[in-house]
This record gives C-alpha cells, sequence and structure tokens, in this order.
C-alpha cells in the first residue's frame, strides 16, 4: 500500500518537472525572441542590414510557427527589411525573391490573430480596444499581401502576379477589404488593357460637332483587337463588380467601376448603339459621383486621424515640459533648503 503511494507521488512529481521545465522553455524562448527582435530593430534603425537579418533570423527560430507576437512581428520585420534592400537596389533581384518568401511565412500567424480578434469583437462588438486591434491586424494583413504583390509586379512575373492576386480575392480567410483589392488591382490591369485599344489615335479620334471639339470612337481597324477590348472590360467589369460587394466603401473601386463604365460606353459608341451608350454615360457619371464622395469622406477621417495624433504628441510634450519644470522646482527647492 505504501509502495503504491510512493510510485504514484513519484509520477506526481515527474510529471509536475515536466510541465514546470516546459512552460520555462516556452516563457526562455519567448524572451529570447524579444531580445533579438529589440537588437535587430536597432541595428535595422543603424543601417546594419545584415545584423538585423540575422536577429530577426534567430527571433523566428525560437518560434517557426508564428504563435507568439515576438515572432510573428520578427517573421514580418526580417521580410521588409529585405524588401527595402530590394528596393535600394533593384538589380537585386534575389532579395526580393527572399522577401516574397518571409512574407509568406508572415502572412499565417497575422491571419490566425486577425481572425481570432474578429471573433471577440463579434463577442464584443462595442470594444473599442478590441476593435482598435483587429483594424491593426486587418491593416498588417493587407500591407503583406500588397506587398507580395508588388514585388511580384516589380520582378515582372505576371503570371506569378495574376496567380497571387486571383488567390488573394478568392480567399475567404482574407479580411473582405483585402479580397476587395486585390479585385481592384486586378480590375486595374483589365482597364490598362482596354484603354490601350480604345485611346489608340486610330480609334479615338477628334472632330467638330456644333463648333464644338469632342471625341469620337471608331471600331479597331483589326476584329481581334476589337474582341480583346470588350473582353478586357467585361473581365474588369466583373472584377470591379466583386471589390464593390465586398467592400462598398473603396473609393478606389468606385474610380475603376466609373473608368470601366466609360469604356463599355466607348464600345456601344463604336457598336453605333446610342441608347446603351447614354445608358453608360449615366451609369459611369453615378459611379463618378459615389467615387467623389467616399473619397472626400477618406480624406477627412485621415486629417482627423492625423490631428488626434498630432495632438498626443503634443499633449506628450507639454506633459514632460511641466514635469521638467516641476523636476526643476523640486531641485530648486531642494538648493535653499539645503543652504
Amino acid at each position: 500500500m505504501g509502495s503504491s503511494r510512493s510510485s504514484k507521488f513519484v509520477i506526481f512529481l515527474l510529471l509536475l518537472m515536466i510541465a514546470l521545465v516546459g512552460s520555462s522553455c516556452s516563457y526562455y524562448n519567448r524572451v529570447m525572441a524579444r531580445m533579438n527582435l529589440v537588437d535587430g530593430a536597432q541595428a535595422y534603425n543603424e543601417r546594419k542590414f545584415d545584423e538585423a537579418i540575422e536577429k530577426f533570423h534567430r527571433a523566428v527560430e525560437y518560434d517557426p510557427e508564428g504563435n507568439t507576437l515576438e515572432s510573428k512581428t520578427a517573421q514580418l520585420f526580417l521580410a521588409r527589411t529585405l524588401h527595402s534592400l530590394y528596393a535600394g537596389n533593384r538589380r537585386d533581384k534575389q532579395k526580393a525573391e527572399m522577401a516574397i518568401e518571409e512574407y509568406r511565412k508572415a502572412l499565417p500567424g497575422f491571419l490566425r490573430e486577425t481572425a481570432e480578434n474578429k471573433a471577440a469583437l463579434d463577442a464584443a462588438p462595442g470594444d473599442e480596444k478590441l476593435l482598435s486591434t483587429y483594424e491593426k491586424n486587418k491593416n498588417i494583413v493587407g500591407s503583406i499581401v500588397s506587398a507580395i504583390g508588388s514585388l511580384y509586379e516589380n520582378l515582372q512575373q505576371d503570371d506569378k502576379w495574376q496567380n497571387w492576386q486571383k488567390q488573394s480575392a478568392e480567399n475567404t480567410q482574407l479580411p473582405g477589404t483585402v479580397r476587395a483589392n486585390a479585385y481592384v488591382a486586378m480590375a486595374a490591369k483589365k482597364y490598362d488593357c482596354a484603354n490601350e485599344i480604345s485611346d489608340d489615335d486610330a480609334v479615338k479620334k477628334t472632330v467638330n460637332k456644333g463648333g464644338e471639339q469632342v471625341f469620337e470612337f471608331t471600331k479597331p481597324a483589326e476584329e481581334a483587337d476589337f474582341a480583346k477590348l470588350k473582353k478586357c472590360v467585361q473581365e474588369g467589369t466583373a472584377y470591379i463588380d466583386e471589390a464593390i460587394k465586398l467592400h462598398g466603401e473603396s473609393d478606389s473601386a468606385w474610380s475603376y467601376k466609373a473608368s470601366m463604365l466609360v469604356q463599355s460606353m466607348r464600345i456601344a459608341e463604336m457598336e453605333g448603339n446610342s441608347a446603351e451608350k447614354e445608358k453608360f454615360k449615366k451609369d459611369s457619371e453615378e459611379a463618378k459621383a459615389k467615387f467623389e464622395e467616399l473619397a472626400k469622406i477618406r480624406r477627412e477621417k485621415e486629417e482627423e486621424a492625423a490631428r488626434k495624433a498630432a495632438e498626443k504628441v503634443g499633449g506628450e510634450a507639454k506633459g514632460g515640459d511641466k514635469k521638467d519644470a516641476s523636476d526643476a522646482k523640486k531641485e530648486e527647492s531642494g538648493s535653499k533648503e539645503n543652504k
């Protein structure tokens, strides 16, 4: 009986020791990751980029899965450091490829945290702190997705760019705003494709009507070009409609919506369809008005945020001045007492 109790006690002690060691190891890893993250940031600020990359790598190694804030942040900083080095030397394409790889590693951790933030916010919709955290992580996710697309574009890897934007647009794990931006990016390419054809001098001619100089649009000489124009407008319109479904308050989406409607208006004129032309013209003007309204709201929000940030900085500076003045008075008082 006594032997049985003794054995159970020994097993209990072993399990306790394992739990404590595991907890200690996790804590140690987090501390070391944080230390390397701070050292890496300092090295980056001092433009010691190789050292910064090494420190960020070390921070990530303590938690490769990106479960802690320290490792996620280090992974992101590593990607951004490589991206900055490529931006400073566009001939160093290897840095761009490395940055893409590190951005891809960083994305799942922030995506997971954003989903957790959203679930918490849904449970407590009035919590401003949760909202702020969710918006911050959502913006980070958006910046990562955008950075990868930008690097593919800079590397002129069109197929990879297209695949990345398509994957991002269709990825239901991504926030709606991020998916909308991917659709807008694809729509922008289709607009460029269409405008290159419809804005050509052989198609877009200046004529005099009623004493007024106006543009007149005629079909391209090649039927293949006209078919391409229609296809680009059709696909671009589909993309932008998806973007608006996901994020109807995007002024960028409404700007391209107006532009695609103008292209549709040009096609209607080329086909001699006056009724369709007038309809697309009216729709494009409405979309343009919507874009201008949303752009104004966005600018006002940005200005308000900048004002609040300036006030906060000013308040902190005044608080520091008051503290300095208070400390000076205390020193002066102490000096008088000593006399």
